[in-house]
């Protein structure tokens, strides 16, 4: 069954103030760095931190008395689990969440916070959907989290909120999974503005509905990505209908760049998301000049990332930005050696964060060894300035190191 416009204004009318109407906010800077006028919607603010809550809601509220009664399960990487949750919670309805094991430990406890029961099963989505049917033998009724009408039409208020509270844009670029939030916008957009693009935007490493529509011929969805939020193998029925009628390109973005989105975001808006969540930004920065000029209408859709993962991520950031470096400096291995190389890093900005001498290997002899200096430093032309210097003392220093695949 196809959504419609009147679909989705039913489903705004149900949600009411239940859910979170998330600023949609210009940003400047973003709009100068990448030469498009970039407008965010901060989905990444509803209490979930995800705009999946929008359509778990609007699905729970159309339920009778007898199936919540028996209550509900669904199968999520987290996002949508905590959206069953916390409203199932509130509705008295009890919630069972099957989880791939390899879910984020932080979305994994929020789910348990609001009183659901979590079962860790498979390694993916598509493992975990395997247990669905044992649970629905026992009365529960299934909420799908992206191939169901009313889950759907619920995430579609995302698009209705765009219109009404910014300009006429250009294009709307979402981030896809099972395409659930893509189809319910791109639903609203097509009624209501049809010159609108909508764009829909994929890790390199789970491409599954730009395989489906024909817009990729890259490798098999499989990996582990930090875009786990969007790491599904396979689109759903209801959904891949929606989208090769509604939407006009699927882009394919690499991890490193959703890393840098991650992090650009935090610096410049302050704003946390987690990887799916900054896809839509991967896809302006991995083609600038596709978008340059166009007004633009990102959805940062969620924002709950591991620390551990974005710890990695802002330093795997610093050191494609040139920020984070090693320094190899070959020197004699004598006593006061290391000292000089050390203070010209200093008196130059940078802040040493390791150092270890390797006297075996690289052309270290019995007599030398190669110094290597982990480096922090203020920014990335500082480099260059470190290892002039380092030259003109007498040291034949280099960078080394690049992160796999870079």
């Amino acid at each position: 069954m196809d959504v419609t416009l009147a679909d989705v204004e039913t489903a705004a009318r149900r949600l009411g103030d239940a859910v979170l109407r998330t600023p949609f906010l210009h940003s400047q800077t973003l709009s100068q760095l990448t030469g498009a006028e970039i407008w965010l919607k901060f989905e990444n603010l509803q209490f979930t931190g995800s705009f999946k809550e929008r359509g778990a809601l609007n699905k729970l509220l159309t339920l009778d008395g007898e199936a919540r009664r028996r209550g509900v399960v669904t199968v999520s990487a987290g996002n949508h689990a905590q959206g069953v949750a916390l409203h199932a919670r509130g509705l008295g309805i009890p919630a069972t969440i099957l989880m791939p094991a390899t879910t984020p430990t932080v979305k994994i406890r929020r789910t348990e916070s609001f009183g659901a029961a979590v079962h860790l099963v498979g390694r993916d989505f598509d493992e975990a959907s395997a247990s669905v049917a044992d649970f629905e033998r026992q009365g529960l009724t299934f909420i799908h989290p992206f191939d169901d009408a009313e889950v759907i039409a619920g995430q579609g208020t995302i698009g209705l909120e765009m219109i009404a509270q910014g300009p006429a844009l250009d294009a709307v670029i979402v981030s896809v999974g099972g395409g659930g939030m893509i189809s319910g916008i791109a639903t609203v957009f097509a009624a209501l503005s049809p010159r609108t693009q909508i764009i829909g935007v994929e890790s390199e490493l789970y491409p599954s509905m730009a395989r489906a529509i024909e817009r990729h011929a890259g490798p098999i969805p499989a990996g582990t990505t930090i875009a786990e939020g969007i790491a599904v193998a396979r689109p759903g029925v209801l959904t891949l209908g929606h989208v090769r009628r509604l939407v006009d390109d699927v882009a394919v973005v690499p991890e490193a760049v959703i890393e840098d989105a991650v992090a650009l975001l935090l610096q410049i808006e302050k704003t946390l998301c987690e990887g799916a969540g900054a896809a839509g930004l991967a896809a302006v920065l991995a083609d600038p000049a596709r978008f340059r000029g166009q007004r633009l209408g990102l959805v940062l859709s969620g924002g709950n990332i591991d620390m551990r993962v974005l710890t990695a991520m802002l330093q795997r950031h610093l050191v494609r930005s040139g920020q984070l470096v090693r320094l190899r400096v070959p020197m004699l291995d004598n006593a006061g050696s290391l000292g000089p190389a050390a203070s010209i890093i200093g008196e130059m900005g940078g802040n040493i964060l390791e150092v270890t001498h390797d006297r075996i290997f690289d052309g270290a002899s019995a007599r030398s060894a190669n110094a290597v200096f982990t480096v922090e430093l203020p920014d990335s032309e500082r480099n260059a300035l470190v290892i002039e210097a380092l030259h003109r003392a007498g040291f034949t220093a280099a960078l080394v190191g690049t992160l796999p695949g870079e």
